[in-house]
């Protein structure tokens, strides 16, 4: 039985790395004036946290096999905690940096370990309704992190965006230590990690996997990464929060058209196929509308070729890993995330928005035929 309460809490910490760093995008400009650096140093914020994320997901997700599910969870809410108090009191740029890298690799506890949780007290069609629900709270989380980074930015500077993850994390903190169970079954083994990397690593369907996970993630986190400095050209500051909303509907529509397909009896290739045809569309249309406004609507489209890509490439890579699904479930995190840090990293020194979008989509689409979902 799905108890509402549970759901409420698997949300928030599921939202919670997603919430938190898309309600700092906002406050890049601000934060590159008051330290006097420039927007590719910035940037460099956003793309290193990905790489520290992908080492947390496999720190945290091991961790949780060895202390416990509940043990794991309040520690990296406590670790996030402390690393965004140190943030909020950085005096240089260096330090901020180095805050928020621990804040990354603390973060990464509320995607791996929820999971890991959902898994534990779930099983078979139950289990697909629960991350069906949590798939469309998902969905609003870029919206909500936008409009509460742009609001506190415009309210309070880089600083109230700080404070609010602070206050965030501490909020998750207390309430998993009085909601969050202990699930992990007594005879929990973990396998040998390297045996179980190279297994992953000679895998062909990994391989593709995480590299489609990997484009598409960078194509959206580009945005994040870019926007605030395209609107501040455009001198429409105000539109970087509002660009969430549009984000979050493209979420929702590629979900929504993902159901019905699948529903009707379309295969899962064809389906990834027609996402990368989308996201090549949508990165055509953002080689005209990049000076503009209008580049929100072009980002839509590929908010929703993100949303019909991700689940069914998700959902099929780790098909032949039942024996080791947590293990691995870590191991294939980690090793997109590594690859989202550093083509992040190009972004932030290219700052070149249009080619990426194109750049990722090319290569979605080589990946997409040879792909078996």
């Amino acid at each position: 039985m799905l108890s509402r309460s549970w759901l409420a809490l698997a949300s928030a910490l599921l939202m919670f790395p997603q919430i938190a760093e898309t309600l700092y995008s906002p406050a890049l400009v601000s934060l590159a004036e008051h330290f006097a650096v420039n927007a590719a140093q910035a940037s460099l914020t956003l793309s290193l946290y990905f790489v520290a994320f992908a080492a947390g997901v496999l720190a945290w997700g091991r961790l949780s096999d060895l202390w416990g599910r509940r043990p794991a969870m309040l520690a990296g809410l406590l670790l996030y905690s402390v690393a965004a108090l140190a943030a909020l009191l950085a005096d240089n740029f260096s330090q901020l940096l180095a805050a928020r890298i621990v804040a990354a690799f603390a973060a990464a506890v509320g995607s791996v370990v929820t999971q890991t949780v959902l898994r534990d007290r779930h099983q078979g069609a139950e289990l697909a309704r629960v991350f069906s629900l949590l798939g469309a709270c998902l969905a609003l989380s870029p919206a909500l992190g936008l409009l509460g980074g742009a609001w506190l930015d415009n309210v309070l500077g880089y600083q109230g965006v700080l404070a609010g993850q602070l206050l965030m994390a501490t909020i998750l903190l207390a309430w998993t230590w009085r909601c969050l169970p202990e699930t992990r079954p007594g005879r929990c083994t973990a396998p040998a990690l390297g045996q179980l990397l190279w297994r992953l690593l000679v895998d062909r369907r990994i391989q593709q996997a995480c590299a489609l996970v990997a484009v598409f993630n960078i194509s959206v986190f580009s945005w994040y990464s870019l926007a605030p400095f395209i609107f501040e050209r455009l001198g429409a500051s105000a539109w970087m929060g509002y660009s969430g909303l549009a984000l979050a509907g493209g979420a929702l529509l590629g979900a929504q058209l993902n159901d019905r397909l699948l529903r009707r009896g379309i295969s899962m290739q064809r389906l990834l196929r027609l996402a990368c045809l989308l996201d090549l569309l949508a990165a055509l249309a953002m080689l005209a509308l990049a000076n503009s406004l209008w580049a929100v609507a072009a980002m839509l489209l590929v908010m929703v070729a993100f949303a019909m890509a991700i689940p069914l490439v998700l959902g099929s890579a780790l098909v032949d890993y039942g024996d080791c699904r947590g293990s691995a479930g870590a191991l294939f995190g980690l090793l997109y995330y590594l690859q989202i840090g550093l083509g992040l990293m190009l972004v932030g020194a290219a700052q070149a928005l249009a080619a990426t979008l194109l750049a990722c989509a090319l290569l979605a689409c080589l990946l997409a035929v040879g792909y078996r979902a």
